[in-house]
């Protein structure tokens, strides 16, 4: 892909409802801006009541049908799908691209490089639904729970799958909202998805703001399940909206992850892998290392190391080859992330490097400085807020038990991680964080391996077959004595 290359300005007024796209009933829209240029990409509709309406009316219509499917046939209606993103792997990078500001090389091998891979992971969960269980003279089943709203974010638009995906291998209808920042990637990805010939009604996509579309979707009474990524202002927001009719929530908030590095633990390579974690996306990763606790003895060397492994970002365009460091998403994320660094400043952290100050030669665009800070103290606000962007704060313990304390000390429980001389020292002290994920020195992420959060971080678990099984009620059957259906225990 040449880095001259830009994705047209467009606008779509349509959403995707009982299999195909149809216009939709909003008369509002949103602005779809690159957060590179500051330019308008395009509109698409502010969302509308009666669109939700018409896709769950849809979805409902579908769901006995697709239910009656096995979940094996079920994962296999999506069989082409990889190979479909991959022959147009470059126009979904370069919308990627173009909507969320990640450079180059991140969407191509992460957003979209993975996403094939990804699917056909959970397509392999069709083998997986359980069986009928027998206890006593019960025949216990999962069978599907019924019409899911789905919810995604901006930070990574094609991570909806991991909620559609496993909602209809396990038997469920569909009604997903994207954000409306980053829409097109997903209006494309949905022309894809409709080249498989699903039947109609199985999956739909509404547009609009959460306000509006993503608050009709939460507050249906025909949804069964309502699974969200976001904030936990609006994780608030959706268990209000799913309380009257109560619908099942699954949530996936935000995070403020800790990463502890233990004596005798390879120090360089654990300063370094933090940073990355804490920058990767632009820094806009709800699962992102933002503390890095070290001995406080040795919080001038991390310090060092942090600056020297910052410095190697090169904020830029997006697309030049030369670019590690993407903007953040828009003006008001722009916005909160230098609030945030001044904050820092005011309450006595020490600034290593970066800075509330736009990088040089960079006069559009939402960037922020690579930054870090030491010093930092477990209540001041930086170590306590999610922030969203490439900001790392190191903070000092005394002993182990002090770092646990320290770590725990958030209403966050999303990830984390502990570096240690032993993968044994550090699964002993990972145990005793309140954490949904731990990464044990250079463990990388097992999308198949259950995702979510402890505390305000949220409730359920996406991935592998915990994720399936989210999508599914239990049923109990209570035969008669001596009955041919009996289970064997």
């Amino acid at each position: 892909m040449s880095i001259e290359t830009r994705p047209p300005t467009t606008t779509r007024e349509d959403v995707y409802l009982d299999g195909a796209f149809v216009p939709s009933a909003s008369t509002g829209r949103c602005a779809v801006v690159n957060p590179a240029t500051e330019d308008l990409l395009g509109e698409v509709p502010g969302g509308s009541a009666d669109d939700v309406e018409r896709a769950v009316a849809a979805a409902s219509r579908a769901f006995d049908g697709w239910a009656a499917l096995g979940a094996p046939e079920r994962a296999a209606s999506f069989a082409g799908l990889g190979e479909l993103i991959e022959r147009h792997a470059d126009e979904l990078v370069e919308l990627i691209v173009a909507e969320v500001g990640v450079t180059l090389a991140w969407a191509r091998d992460v957003h979209v490089g993975r996403l094939a891979a990804n699917i056909a992971n959970l397509l392999r969960l069709g083998d997986q639904m359980p069986a009928p269980q027998g206890i006593g003279q019960s025949m216990v089943v999962r069978e599907p729970a019924g019409v899911v709203g789905s919810i995604s974010p901006w930070n990574y638009p094609f991570g909806f799958f991991t909620k559609v995906v496993p909602a209809l291998v396990a038997g469920c209808t569909v009604v997903t909202k994207p954000s409306e920042v980053a829409p097109f990637s997903v209006y494309r990805l949905t022309e894809l998805i409709d080249e498989l010939g699903l039947p109609p009604g199985v999956f739909n996509v509404v547009m609009g703001a959460g306000p509006v579309a993503g608050a009709a979707l939460a507050g249906h009474p025909g949804i069964d399940v309502v699974t969200f990524t976001g904030s936990v202002r609006t994780g608030r927001q959706i268990l209000e909206a799913v309380a009257p009719n109560i619908t099942r929530p699954i949530l996936e908030l935000g995070g403020k992850s800790a990463a502890i590095i233990l004596e005798g633990a390879p120090f360089e390579q654990a300063v370094r892998g933090t940073l990355w974690n804490c920058y990767m996306n632009n820094g806009q990763v709800c699962g992102a290392q933002t503390r890095l606790l070290v001995p406080r003895s040795r919080m001038a060397d991390a310090a060092e190391i942090a600056a020297a492994a910052a410095s190697g970002y090169v904020p830029g365009p997006p697309l030049d080859p030369g670019t590690t460091l993407g903007p953040v998403v828009n003006s008001a994320q722009h916005a909160r992330v230098l609030g945030y660094i001044r904050s820092a400043l005011a309450e006595g952290a020490t600034l290593v490097c970066g800075g509330p100050e736009r990088p040089a030669g960079l006069e559009r665009g939402y960037f922020v400085a690579p930054t870090v800070f030491a010093d930092v103290q477990p209540d001041m606000t930086i170590a306590r807020e999610e922030i969203f962007g490439p900001v790392l704060s190191i903070l000092g313990y005394e002993d182990e038990d002090d770092a646990v304390r320290i770590a725990n000390h958030s209403d966050y429980g999303l990830s984390g991680a502990v570096w240690a001389e032993s993968d044994e020292e550090a699964v002993r002290i990972a145990r005793r964080l309140r954490t949904g994920q731990v990464q044990i020195n250079a463990g990388v992420f097992n999308g198949l391996a259950p995702f979510g959060g402890f505390k305000r971080s949220g409730m359920g678990r996406e991935g592998g077959v915990f994720g399936l099984l989210e999508f599914s009620e239990v049923k109990s059957m209570q035969l008669p004595a001596g009955s041919p259906l009996t289970v064997a225990q």
